[in-house]
């Protein structure tokens, strides 16, 4: 089996037959194909999928900015990552830097810590829109969230959370050309706590298990 064929058959995993597509199926590659670009009306669909999540109070206290490989917002947020992320995150033609609104901004203004969970769960939309429509993300913390702040122009009000790497999925081709520990964390075995165990029934510290 191909290592293509191989990380195509990572999802579903054990205990993850019972999700909704495309939770089931959703994991975070760390090689893609470089030589495949996603179109606008695909992130259109994504920043869309990501507008329609809850929030509270309908705040919507979130933003997004998109970057594709070969511009200057690109290579600007590829400056600003760890030395972890250097290798496999420019392998993704599209970069989307998340921010949440935690001050006011234009009339508009966030719910304090809510906008952190509020942007989460934007995100989240996002990610599953994007494995819906066929793409993969895998979304990283590893940069400079100031610097990348600075060079998008990012306003004060907004806090610059999270970046998110779009793009189809790498073959054996590119496979090939990556990093060691990229191809080390792109194979890994995907695992997850069991309902059991993050879940407590009536009170902390009894396992649900229905």
């Amino acid at each position: 089996m191909s290592v293509t064929q191989e990380t195509l058959a990572r999802a579903p995993r054990p205990g993850a037959e019972v999700l909704a597509e495309p939770m089931r199926s959703r994991w975070s590659p760390a090689v893609f194909a470089t030589d495949a670009p996603v179109g606008d009306d695909e992130i259109a669909s994504m920043l869309t999928a990501a507008a329609w999540a809850p929030s509270t109070g309908n705040t919507q206290p979130w933003a997004y900015i998109v970057t594709r490989v070969g511009t200057a917002a690109y290579d600007a947020v590829v400056g600003t990552l760890s030395n972890g992320n250097s290798g496999w995150v420019p392998t993704a033609p599209v970069l989307i830097v998340a921010a949440a609104l935690t001050g006011e901004w234009e009339g508009r203004k966030g719910m304090g810590d809510y906008a952190l969970y509020d942007l989460g769960q934007s995100v989240a939309h996002l990610t599953l829109q994007a494995q819906a429509i066929g793409l993969h993300s895998h979304q990283f913390a590893g940069f400079d969230h100031d610097a990348a702040a600075a060079a998008l122009g990012v306003p004060e009000a907004y806090r610059v959370m999270a970046g998110i790497a779009v793009g189809r999925l790498g073959g054996d081709e590119h496979v090939a050309r990556a990093a060691e520990g990229d191809v080390a964390r792109h194979t890994k075995d995907r695992t997850r706590l069991g309902a059991s165990e993050v879940g407590y029934d009536g009170a902390w510290g009894t396992p649900f298990t229905g």
